[in-house]
């Protein structure tokens, strides 16, 4: 693995498939400034890679992707520090929604807080079979904040109002059954069922798949009328590379 900072590391195979790291945060990958300004320069660095395929982001330890906030640092902040927090960890989950290629959440053990609005701002989110989920903020006197606004467009108001209000844990099956996240996978079967994601990914085009992020991006804050207007010139320039015909014709060639 080579290590971007001491807080995100890196592996990539021949396909252009990259494993982040979160290192260094503790048994359960929690997340304090440092960790987040270190995943984040990571994140922002990898983005100007064109040959990247896509990223499963992982934890150090097989405990968690990310457990959450630092608890033991947010305990003695003041108004200015806290904003000062957050607003990192606001522009760590920018940067995962922002990246180019399609991010994988790798999600075993507890995903809580601030964790859970990492993953949010993923593209896909694959969780081990005993995985537990929460936003436990208002019961250590905060409200969720900054991506957990993303949890609406996942899984509806009720049950996001449920998630962030209640401050209840739900488990993969609940999880799944909601949307929160895509895949189940079976006992020790976490990193078989990001591979078989991944497989899938590689076989779409590479550019149609930026530029399919991208609108998904734009959609989420656009109204319909001006998404559905704003595809037209992302359709067309889509035929400025060599991809779509490629890829046609092979699809054609199949079929005789």
């Amino acid at each position: 693995m080579h290590m971007l900072n001491p807080y995100c590391g890196v592996d990539r195979d021949p396909r252009g498939v990259i494993r982040l790291t979160i290192c260094n945060a503790g048994s359960l990958n929690i997340l304090g400034p440092a960790v987040i300004n270190g995943v984040r320069e990571g994140f922002e660095k990898l983005a100007g890679d064109h040959a990247i395929r896509a990223v499963i982001l992982a934890g150090e330890s097989q405990k968690s992707m990310i457990g959450g906030a630092d608890i033991k640092e947010m305990v003695c902040f003041n108004q200015a520090s806290a904003e000062k927090f957050i607003t990192g960890l606001r522009d760590l989950c920018e940067a995962v929604r922002a990246f180019p290629a399609p991010v994988i959440a790798r999600m075993p053990g507890w995903c809580l807080g601030g964790g859970l609005e990492v993953a949010a701002a993923c593209d896909f989110r694959i969780a081990a079979h005993d995985a537990k989920f929460g936003m436990p903020e208002v019961k250590v006197g905060i409200p969720s904040v900054i991506h957990a606004a993303l949890l609406p467009r996942l899984i509806g108001w009720g049950r996001a109002r449920w998630l962030v209000m209640t401050a209840e844990n739900i488990d993969a099956p609940t999880a799944l059954a909601w949307g929160l996240i895509d895949v189940v996978a079976p006992e020790g079967g976490l990193d078989a069922a990001v591979e078989r994601t991944v497989k899938t990914l590689l076989e779409c085009g590479p550019e149609a798949l930026r530029s399919q992020k991208a609108l998904l991006r734009q959609w989420e804050e656009l109204p319909l009328k001006e998404s559905v207007n704003l595809s037209i010139g992302v359709f067309g320039r889509s035929f400025l590379t060599d991809e779509p015909h490629r890829l046609m014709q092979g699809f054609i060639d199949r079929k005789r």
